[in-house]
């Protein structure tokens, strides 16, 4: 006598909080199509860019997240990003945000010098002896040939971002304790990093 069915049960039980890192960007285009790699899949977090205008000013970034913090809140666990680029910016604008960013343990602060794109070219190769902003962009333009048309995320694999976030750490050393003053440095890889290892 076959033995009775057993019913199928799925266990009850609430499903896993996922992380989210809120990220207010200079760029419009560039940094949202960027971080919206990481929501790809199955992803276990949640990258949100905070749309905004062509205002792209660091006092308008932060002023950005402080709205976005006002109407949507942030939990313990979340993080809040600003995301700027070094290239044309005085002391005193990227001095607010960084003194933003300190307040508070889920938040941070990521500088690019001399502006994002440095980031991407870290995907490809080690970015030494860059002449300028113009020849980052070129350097930029001989790996993704249509970048001016948007990010291709496939292209951005798991390997290529642990490449970037090594080839930045090279640079960075020591780590610097704000923004990378040196041109040809970035810190957006302690904001990647973070990332990948909740994934």
């Amino acid at each position: 006598m076959a033995a009775p069915r057993r019913k199928f049960k799925r266990p009850f039980g609430e499903r896993r909080y996922r992380k989210k890192f809120v990220i207010a960007a200079e760029g419009v285009k560039t940094e949202p199509q960027y971080f919206s790699i990481f929501n790809k899949g199955n992803a276990v977090i949640r990258v949100q860019c905070i749309k905004g205008s062509n205002k792209s000013s660091p006092p308008q970034v932060l002023e950005r997240m402080r709205k976005f913090l006002r109407q949507e809140g942030l939990r313990k666990e979340d993080e809040a990003w600003l995301v700027v680029d070094n290239d044309q910016w005085t002391v005193e604008q990227l001095q607010e945000l960084h003194e933003w960013s300190k307040k508070l343990e889920n938040r941070g602060f990521a500088v690019s010098n001399p502006k994002f794109e440095f980031w991407l070219l870290l995907h490809f190769e080690e970015g030494k002896s860059l002449a300028s902003v113009s020849d980052c962009s070129k350097r930029l333009k001989r790996h993704l040939p249509d970048y001016d048309k948007g990010i291709k995320w496939h292209v951005f694999t798991a390997e290529k971002i642990n490449e970037a976030i090594q080839r930045a750490k090279v640079r960075d050393d020591p780590p610097c304790e704000d923004w990378p003053r040196k041109f040809g440095n970035t810190t957006i890889y302690r904001l990647v990093e973070k990332i990948m290892k909740e994934q």
